[in-house]
């Protein structure tokens, strides 16, 4: 029997001979990521909805008015319903990010989920440089109460993130602050920042924007020794407390922070 009944069929060919691209059933399209964002969104924030309807009303509502004055209703019509759409999906976009971030802030480890979106040119740790677990509860850590630092390098120098009750996680700071001072030495900025929403506190939406709003003092050269020291420093550090499981830290969805 020919062998070629059991080869693949070729994918067809479309206009000017080029083939066409076999689709990805794993991957879901466009439209499919954005309802399954919208569905996230409404789930955490029913009052989303209203304000996309309420954004695209008004913007329906301007160029009735515009038409209306120039006489072109029509052609204002055919610019305003996509503009329209585009407002209501911006919306989206801003009321997903809160609900994202609302999903995991309070959970140990969010920090760390928040770091993953810092773009090219940075290294950071999933798990923590320095951690010290809370008291117990029904004779368990209770992790929730945990203090923990996080690092991140780029060009701005070496940024520790806190997080967890305020002493415990101030006096971890500190010591790692004067650790990583003396591996970097003077030149290099260390930057201390302590997540939460206390006074002088960073909530922790707005982590990314403090980190890339610190100014830049090193080259992306400089940058990549000095991660290459902290990997160094880092062999030498404390172990994360019995019971916590970096690898089970929360992850924020990056497509649901695009609106995507």
């Amino acid at each position: 029997m020919s062998s070629s009944t059991s080869a693949s069929p070729e994918p067809k060919k479309g206009l000017f001979g080029r083939r066409k691209k076999v689709k990805d059933r794993s991957k879901p399209g466009w439209f499919a990521q954005i309802r399954q964002v919208f569905a996230m969104t409404r789930k955490a924030d029913p009052a989303a909805v209203w304000w996309m309807l309420l954004a695209a009303l008004a913007v329906l509502v301007v160029a009735v008015v515009v038409g209306v004055l120039v006489d072109q209703l029509v052609y204002v019509m055919v610019l305003g319903i996509p503009l329209a759409v585009l407002v209501a999906v911006l919306i989206l976009g801003r009321r997903a990010e809160r609900a994202a971030f609302a999903q995991i802030e309070g959970q140990p480890g969010a920090t760390s989920a928040v770091l993953g979106q810092l773009r090219r040119g940075w290294f950071y740790d999933q798990e923590p440089v320095a951690a010290e677990a809370g008291g117990t509860m029904r004779g368990m850590r209770d992790l929730h109460n945990a203090a923990m630092v996080f690092r991140a390098v780029g060009r701005p120098g070496v940024v520790l993130l806190a997080e967890g009750p305020k002493g415990p996680a101030q006096r971890l700071l500190t010591a790692e602050r004067k650790r990583v001072a003396r591996v970097v030495g003077e030149e290099v900025p260390v930057h201390t920042i302590t997540v939460g929403s206390g006074e002088g506190q960073v909530p922790l939406r707005g982590v990314v924007k403090k980190i890339k709003g610190l100014p830049k003092k090193l080259s992306n050269d400089e940058a990549t020794v000095v991660q290459q020291r902290m990997k160094a420093l880092g062999k030498n550090r404390a172990p994360v407390p019995a019971g916590m499981d970096p690898s089970r830290a929360p992850r924020m969805s990056r497509r649901a922070l695009r609106g995507r």
